[in-house]
Parts: structure tokens; C-alpha cells; sequence
């Protein structure tokens, strides 16, 4: 017991120099990299410390999407809109998506994702129960099963734009299959910069 926590105190105090101390470059390599990055350790066990690198995968961040059908027989034409979107991609591998479903049917959904090769992604996304519109255009519609969205995208090189191919599979509340639609996904990235304009 009183060697564990000697053992934490001492791993503390390393961790201390090294954050803290700008002359500290022997003792704890490359200051440069670490003022750029954290450390993240549980409040339970502070020796159980990592280091947290300041890169994160490209894919991050926020996007406008929009999801275009292409290649059903039957089903939509080519170049039908089915969604046009806000998407958040984030570094723990989840996603969200704000749809332009009206907010009242249920325009929220979310989903998994992962790195399959060199700015290549998967996605596999769930929006949950909701209306559906069709039946109740002015109104809350009946009410409308989940749906799954597989995305396979590329991000582009500079990492402003990605685009690829979707798979939508729609269900009624009994999980019985009511749609099947396949597109096209073109995104833009959102920045500080980006205004209403540039959205629409």
C-alpha cells in the first residue's frame, strides 16, 4: 500500500516536471510536443496517466451533406434530393446528424464510424423512431420505424470535401423493411467562415 502510493506520488512529480518546467528538456524529452498536448489520467488512480496527442483524424469536425439518390429500380429517380444535412464527425468515432426532416418528426440521428484506409471512412448510422411526414405533410405524421444510413465516403486530400456512396434502409415500428434507397453523398466542410449562403 504505502509503496503503491509512493509509486503514484513519484509518477505525479515526473509528470509536474515535465508540464511545468520549461527548462526541463533533458529530463523529459521534447517540451515542444508536450505543451501542445494533455494529459488524461483517472481520478481514482492519477498514476494511470496517458498522453493525449494534439492530432486527430481528418474526418473531424463539421459538414454539409447532402444525399442524392442514384441506381434504384425500383424507387427514386436518379438525382432525387433525400437529404440535405449538418453533420458533426467526432474524434471518438461517433457522428450526429441534423437532418432536414421537419424537427417535429424527428430530424436528429446518429451514428459510428471508422477508418478503413487512406481517407477512406465507414459509416454506420441509425435515425431512431419518429413520424413520418408523408401521411401528415402539415402535421406530426403516423408513427415511422428506424431507419439505417451505410455511408462508404473518400475525403479529399485537402480534407474540405468528401464524397462517396449510401445505402438506406427503412423499417416500419415492427422492424419491417418500407424503403430501400442507394445515392450519393457530396459534403463540404464548415469552418469559421462559412456563412447561411454558403449552405444553401
Amino acid at each position: 500500500m504505502l509503496y503503491n502510493l509512493k509509486k503514484r506520488i513519484a509518477v505525479l512529480a515526473f509528470v509536474s516536471v515535465c508540464v511545468f518546467s520549461a527548462t526541463a528538456h533533458a529530463a523529459c524529452g521534447d517540451l515542444g510536443r508536450l505543451h501542445r498536448q494533455s494529459f488524461r489520467g483517472s481520478q481514482f488512480d492519477p498514476a494511470t496517466l496517458l498522453l493525449v496527442g494534439e492530432d486527430q483524424d481528418p474526418i473531424v469536425g463539421m459538414w454539409h451533406v447532402t444525399f442524392t439518390a442514384e441506381g434504384n429500380n425500383p424507387g427514386p429517380p436518379d438525382n432525387t434530393p433525400i437529404d440535405n444535412a449538418l453533420v458533426t464527425w467526432h474524434s471518438d468515432g461517433t457522428e450526429l446528424m441534423n437532418s432536414a426532416r421537419p424537427p417535429q418528426d424527428g430530424n436528429f440521428c446518429m451514428g459510428v464510424w471508422k477508418r478503413v484506409g487512406h481517407n477512406r471512412y465507414r459509416l454506420n448510422h441509425f435515425a431512431w423512431l419518429a413520424n413520418d411526414t408523408e401521411n401528415a405533410p402539415s402535421g406530426i405524421g403516423n408513427p415511422a420505424g428506424p431507419t439505417r444510413v451505410v455511408e462508404e465516403i473518400i475525403l479529399s486530400p485537402d480534407g474540405k470535401r468528401y464524397s462517396g456512396k449510401f445505402t438506406l434502409d427503412a423499417y416500419d415500428p415492427a422492424g419491417n423493411p418500407v424503403a430501400h434507397i442507394v445515392g450519393t453523398i457530396s459534403a463540404t466542410r464548415i469552418d469559421l467562415d462559412t456563412t447561411v449562403a454558403n449552405l444553401l
